[in-house]
């Protein structure tokens, strides 16, 4: 138990703990990122997905659990080592206001840092606990249903992103989050010593961590951009016709 201690305490255990925590975090990005993309193959693929993991709460609850325990550790070890830095050279080299050995990326990962957690309390108000005050469509998405009685994962998406605030503040949330993950794998890499030579390119792992996270980028952004430009947007159309009629006929039938 002391031992662990040590280690909880230590500037190095803190380093372990931001990168295991970092490490679980990427998994679920590439992992929710898959499952995004099915938006592509259409309604039936992506509703499918989002019905499955529905019906699975002893593993879902569990998973989403871990997720906000690594992301509370991952910004804890985080501000202790900022602070931990600070406290070891609380004045700054003269004429020096941004190190030639740090990134932007390095310099603002705190910030992004927290404006990332920021935006996953939105995403998960908007599409997990589906608060309609934040959707911007004035509409429950908790009572979308497909044909098939699933929830509407796929027109969710596409009434989400079809309002640019929304699908504006994702895109700029998630290129911050690339450029914290750019950082972060750098950094990765660097503590474990991998800076080595591969073809006659140097300092490939910077470069698999730059090209890891603009194709992120691409991938997550994909979706709501697509959205913007009119993708979906007569299944959009059509499901909210027959809502509206819905509502309509419910309310004649109330008369």
């Amino acid at each position: 138990m002391n031992f662990l201690m040590k280690i909880w305490h230590s500037s190095l255990g803190k380093k372990y703990i931001m990168g295991i925590s970092g490490f679980v975090l990427v998994s679920f990005i590439v992992a929710h990122m898959l499952g995004n993309l099915q938006v592509f193959l259409g309604p039936s693929w992506i509703n499918t997905y989002g019905q499955l993991l529905h019906d699975n709460h002893e593993i879902l609850w569990p998973a989403r659990i871990v997720l906000l325990t690594m992301i509370g550790l991952h910004i804890w070890s985080a501000v202790k080592l900022r602070a931990e830095n600070r406290a070891a050279r609380p004045v700054g080299y003269a004429g020096d206001p941004a190190p030639l050995a740090s990134s932007y990326a390095s310099r603002t990962a705190m910030m992004s840092g927290l404006i990332i957690a920021a935006f996953v309390i939105f995403h998960l108000l908007h599409y997990t606990l589906r608060v309609r005050a934040v959707n911007l469509t004035n509409m429950d998405f908790s009572t979308l249903r497909d044909s098939a009685g699933r929830p509407d994962i796929y027109l969710m998406l596409l009434l989400g992103f079809s309002k640019w605030p929304v699908a504006v503040f994702y895109i700029i949330a998630v290129g911050l989050l690339c450029l914290h993950l750019s950082h972060g794998m750098r950094a990765m890499f660097q503590s474990v010593g991998w800076k080595w030579t591969f073809g006659g390119v140097s300092h490939l792992p910077d470069r698999i961590a730059r090209w890891f996270a603009v194709v992120i980028f691409i991938l997550y952004t994909s979706v709501p951009t697509a959205v913007m430009c009119g993708f979906g947007k007569a299944y959009r159309e059509a499901a909210v016709q027959q809502l509206s009629a819905g509502a309509v006929a419910e309310k004649e039938v109330a008369r």
